[in-house]
This record gives structure tokens, C-alpha cells and sequence, in this order.
């Protein structure tokens, strides 16, 4: 009987993915409470279906797929271009005391400032057009990823170093061999987390002298009190960032089989 009750346990026992369907529902179920019963008023929180009723509406009207095509490559333009820069300077900094006394004064003085604050300037330098967008979301990224990879870096241990070293290797094979492996999984890691802060720069980038985008459609949206279209903005961008974390777990996993993470 014990044997039989345990078995049932163990079958009944929640897995992680069973947890994360659990907390949509809860949220989605709260949310119709709250909409349905009138106890918020629609102004502040529209139903479900008044954000369906929205979706088909913009679609109807033809900007749904325009803005949501126009934010992604906006956000994959500043983040890719970010990244590019990032990771070679991350590692030369984390790799050179010279090269880290250069940039780090720079770095660490812009990283500080508000983007908002910025706009003005980069309208000024860029104009309107989308490189100004773009421009604004590489700003948003840039600094704080090269600081986050110098981190990862520094962080590879010394005696991985030291056995390259006794084993013969030098310059560049260091980098190839030792260096880079034991890091990448952690670049990835950066990434990730700094690919979600381009998508909350989105509606900054698109706050001003914009026509186009899911930040413009959202702040159109508000002049006019259509909560219900700026709910099918954010739910558009949360998806977006949701798929690319997603994407971006799996390419780790699938690269960097060997490298385990606590909880997983």
C-alpha cells in the first residue's frame, strides 16, 4: 500500500513547465476577475476580449505586422550592433590592465547616464530616421554589456590558465583553446539579459519623431486613452522578448551542453 501510495505521488508531482502554466493561469485568471467583475475600470484595465477586439482591429487596419516587423529589426539592429562591439573589447579589458585603464573612465561615466536624457543629442547628431532608434537601443545596451562580459571573463579560473601555460600554450591559443570555451557560456548568459533590456529601450527609442513601431502605437494609443491597444502593444513586445530569451536558452543548451546552472 505504501509502495502503491508512493508511486501515486510521483505521479501526480508537478514538474517546472506544469509551474509556469500554473502562474499564467493564475495571472490570466486574476485578470478576468478583476475586468469582468468591473471592480477596475476598463479605462485602467480592459478586458481579455476588449484586447482581442483590439488585436483585430490593428490588424484590420493594417499596422500590426508593419510596427511589430519594424520594432524587431530596430531592437536586433542596436542589440547585434552592441554585441559586436562588446564582446571583443569586454574580453580585452578583462585580458589587459592597459586597455581596461583606457576605456573603463568612458565607460563607466556614460553607462550612468539616463538614455531619455540622450535623445535630444541623438536626434540632433542622427535626426529622425530609424539609425536614431537604433542608436538610441545600442546606448541602452552597450556599455552595460561590455562591463557584464569583462565580468564573465574575469571570472574564468586562474588555474585553467596556469595548466595552459605549463602545457605549452601561448598567445593566441590561449584565447582559442582556454579563455573563450570557458567563457562563452557566460557571454551567452550576458546576452540573453542584456537582449531583454533592448526590448524595454524600445519604447524610449520610439518615444520621439517616430511614425512607425509597437512603442509609437503604444504612445499613440495613450493620447487617446485606448488602453486596450496599449495592453496588445505589451503583450506583442513580452511575447517578442519571451521567444528570444527562449532562443537564446536554447542555443546555450545546445552549444554548451557541459555547462550546468544551479536549479537546472
Amino acid at each position: 500500500m505504501g509502495a502503491n501510495g508512493n508511486s501515486s505521488l510521483k505521479a501526480f508531482r508537478l514538474k517546472p513547465r506544469d509551474y509556469m502554466a500554473l502562474s499564467v493561469l493564475l495571472i490570466l485568471g486574476l485578470w478576468c476577475f478583476l475586468s469582468f467583475s468591473g471592480r477596475v475600470n476598463p479605462i485602467y484595465l480592459p478586458s481579455p476580449v476588449a484586447v482581442a477586439k483590439a488585436f483585430v482591429s490593428l490588424q484590420e487596419e493594417g499596422v500590426l505586422i508593419p510596427y511589430t516587423l519594424i520594432s524587431v529589426y530596430r531592437v536586433l539592429a542596436g542589440f547585434l550592433a552592441a554585441a559586436v562591439l562588446a564582446i571583443p573589447l569586454g574580453i580585452a579589458m578583462a585580458t589587459s590592465k592597459k586597455v581596461d585603464a583606457f576605456f573603463q573612465p568612458a565607460i563607466g561615466f556614460v553607462r550612468y547616464l539616463p538614455v531619455t536624457a540622450l535623445i535630444p543629442l541623438m536626434i540632433l547628431y542622427f535626426g529622425i530616421g530609424d539609425f536614431e532608434k537604433v542608436a538610441v537601443i545600442f546606448v541602452g545596451t552597450f556599455f552595460q554589456l561590455v562591463l557584464m562580459i569583462q565580468d564573465t571573463v574575469s571570472a574564468v579560473p586562474g588555474e585553467l590558465l596556469n595548466a595552459a601555460y605549463t602545457l605549452g600554450a601561448k598567445g593566441s591559443t590561449v584565447y582559442t583553446r582556454v579563455l573563450l570555451p570557458a567563457s562563452l557560456p557566460g557571454i551567452m548568459d550576458n546576452l540573453r539579459i542584456c537582449m531583454g533590456w533592448a526590448w524595454t529601450y524600445l519604447v524610449v527609442a520610439e518615444l520621439v519623431a517616430a511614425n512607425s513601431g509597437l512603442g509609437f502605437m503604444i504612445l499613440r494609443s495613450q493620447r487617446f486613452l485606448q488602453t486596450d491597444r496599449i495592453f496588445a502593444g505589451l503583450l506583442v513586445i513580452g511575447i517578442l522578448g519571451i521567444v528570444t530569451d527562449f532562443l537564446f536558452r536554447a542555443l546555450s543548451q545546445m552549444l554548451f551542453p557541459w555547462y550546468e546552472r544551479l536549479g537546472r
